[in-house]
């Protein structure tokens, strides 16, 4: 059994730590339901939690981190916990802007090399000097790994070689020409010391043994499925956080995250509970900030085996063959879908209805508009396909992941239900939902993705699975197209001007829409509930990143 997946052990003063937090959340839950009537009543040990201690921020996360090794699962909760210690060496802004970040700059010096430049005077948390060497194992790192969850091998398949000159410059040389997309791939891979990058256990990480960045914040401590601590960086090369102390607590269900804000237990929560967005506004004490996500909630179908699990006739018996094969069934299901309706009646109109793989924001979107609601169409393309009768599906989703997720796959089945496809749903928490979807287990799921842009995502979630290539890494449906493929690679090795490969990236999202490679449902919005002298800009990547909350 692999260690890394066992809680490291805790402290006494940290287990009584995490019980006083469950009997908070428990009290703040009480307090909600007590004041759900005529206003909100706090107890009075919950109200003097109002105040947060001094120059500490409590953040309430939606989804579980489930290591510490930034280079084991790229899921966001995991990314956006691991940039607090650990850096990429190109950074994102808040709209998807790639900005400066360990590199000052980046440049082709010839069709297939990169020159990096490292920003100086860079230190690690135990003091010593950030250098090339550093970068150079930790790209090398994630194709080392071995059984991950999430691999980052498609950021760094693209690098044939790594060459270091001098301590502040890394050349990388491309396995093919004109690639575009290193902006991209060296903002999704963070750095560490080429000392830790040696270091492969996940216990190590999760014990905090490995947990020396150049980030904002040191790490602390990490209680699996409780919290996350970490304190300020005094010693950090940029601006440094208004926060002492930053403390991440898990709490998955969206109730008890409400609470615990209205409580006093926490000073934010991300992915605000839509059923309590109007009545946070409506409450002088708190704010919300919000933007269009860039992730895109889409229904993935298995597409290469011929006889899918979860799939039968309409009487239970085994189909025979694969519906989701036929590119009209495909089509049919997409037509099935009231997007308007999943977004005004059970996102409450917190999304807007989705066409791409990518939000209206994001580079590389088509343009396109949704496939219309049309039951009728739906019906004719099934026919066409040969299953008049319909057939039975068992449609999967997670529970605890995305905004109202469980409700949207219920909605979502209601409406392949009323074409003849008799839709029941099985939901169940991320963790276990993740496995069991990249192992193959079901044939229909829910996945959400978010990406700076479509060509990006089209290779991780459309491209025909290629270890060595490092496309289709979260492909669970196993779509596979080489024009689709090609047109891909186009697109991600366009050099001659960003409006080229944009346009190049478009044609690629709007093929794989007319050949509805998966179904896109919607884009929810990211959105964050905080104390009103708490102040943070809405990011389009959903990540609750403490270095950027300021008082005021």
């Amino acid at each position: 059994m692999n260690d890394s997946r066992r809680p490291p052990p805790v402290s006494p003063q940290v287990a009584d730590e995490i019980q006083t937090g469950r009997r908070r959340v428990l009290q703040a839950g009480a307090a909600l339901a007590l004041g759900a009537g005529s206003g909100l009543v706090l107890l009075p040990e919950a109200a003097a939690q109002g105040k947060a201690a001094n120059g500490e921020l409590r953040i309430g996360l939606s989804a579980d981190v489930t290591s510490m090794d930034p280079h084991w699962n790229n899921s966001g909760p995991n990314n956006a916990i691991a940039l607090h210690v650990f850096e990429s060496l190109v950074f994102m802004d808040r709209n998807a802007r790639y900005i400066p970040g360990l590199a000052l700059s980046w440049k082709p010096v010839n069709p297939t090399t990169w020159e990096v430049k490292l920003r100086p005077n860079v230190k690690w948390h135990d003091g010593t000097s950030f250098t090339s060497a550093d970068v150079k194992a930790s790209l090398e790192r994630p194709e080392k790994l071995t059984n991950s969850p999430g691999s980052f091998t498609s950021y760094t398949k693209p690098i044939a070689r790594i060459e270091t000159p001098d301590a502040l410059t890394v050349r990388l040389i491309m396995d093919v020409p004109n690639y575009a997309n290193l902006a991209n791939d060296l903002n999704s891979v963070p750095i560490m010391p080429k000392r830790i990058a040696a270091t492969l256990s996940q216990t190590d990480f999760d014990s905090g043994k490995a947990m020396v960045g150049t980030g904002p914040f040191r790490f602390v401590r990490f209680a699996r499925g409780h919290e996350i601590v970490m304190e300020r960086n005094p010693d950090y090369w940029g601006p440094k956080p208004v926060w002492e102390r930053a403390t991440f607590r898990i709490v998955t269900d969206s109730g008890a995250r409400t609470a615990a804000l209205l409580s006093g237990d926490l000073d934010v929560i991300e992915s605000v509970p839509s059923a309590d967005v109007q009545r946070l506004k409506k409450d002088a004490r708190f704010r919300i900030e919000q933007q269009v996500s860039w992730r895109t909630i889409f229904w993935q179908m298995d597409q290469w085996r011929d006889n899918p699990p979860f799939v039968t006739d309409p009487n239970g018996k085994p189909l025979g063959k694969n519906p989701f094969k036929d590119a009209r069934v495909r089509a049919a299901i997409s037509h099935a879908l009231n997007r308007d309706a999943i977004v005004s009646r059970i996102m409450e109109g917190l999304a807007v209805p989705a066409s791409s793989i990518v939000s209206p924001q994001i580079f590389g979107h088509p343009g396109t508009k949704p496939d219309a609601y049309d039951p009728k169409r739906a019906k004719e393309l099934l026919t066409q396909a040969g299953f008049a009768d319909g057939f039975r599906l068992t449609l999967h989703a997670t529970n605890n992941r995305y905004l109202n997720d469980a409700a949207v796959a219920q909605a979502t089945a209601s409406m392949l239900t009323r074409i003849g496809i008799q839709t029941q749903v099985e939901t169940m928490p991320v963790a276990a939902y993740f496995t069991r979807a990249r192992q193959g287990d079901f044939a229909f799921q829910m996945l959400g993705w978010g990406s700076a842009a479509a060509d990006v995502a089209l290779r991780s979630i459309t491209g025909t699975p290629n270890p060595e290539r490092g496309y289709g890494t979260w492909n669970w449906g196993r779509y596979s197209n080489p024009q689709l493929d090609k047109m891909i690679e186009t697109a991600l090795t366009t050099v001659s001007s960003v409006q080229a490969r944009e346009e190049n990236a478009k044609a690629a999202a709007r093929f794989a829409l007319e050949n509805h490679a998966i179904v896109p449902s919607h884009s929810q919005l990211a959105m964050w509930a905080m104390r009103k002298d708490i102040r943070y800009e809405a990011r389009t990547d959903e990540w609750s990143l403490a270095q950027f909350f300021t008082r005021g």
